[in-house]
């Protein structure tokens, strides 16, 4: 069954050399539901754009808010460093083939 809808309103996110974010207000038919949508997708070389995939979810304020909230904690929080591997000299990678 495919679900049919009309796009309220939208916005774009452009990231990486032809990715981008959507994030819309969309109304389902024929019912009159609204909900929101966060879509990723890229630019073709013709600059058509092409979804991969999306995410929706109710337009209700509390989720709004809570999901603004989280999307700014996981932002801003601190990214623990992650140790860079030990260097292997070349005489040491190839020790073990010529064994």
């Amino acid at each position: 069954m495919t679900m049919e809808y009309e796009t309220i309103v939208s916005e774009y996110v452009d990231y990486g050399r032809n990715k981008f974010l959507e994030i819309s207000k969309k109304k389902v038919k024929p019912d009159e539901t609204i909900f929101l949508n966060i879509s990723k997708g890229f630019y073709t070389p013709e600059g058509e754009k092409r979804y991969q995939r999306g995410i929706g979810f109710p337009n209700e304020k509390d989720i709004v808010n809570n999901l603004i909230e989280k999307l700014q904690s996981v932002a801003t929080s601190d990214v623990p460093e992650v140790e860079a591997p030990a260097e292997v000299s070349e005489e040491e990678a190839m020790g073990e083939e010529d064994v």
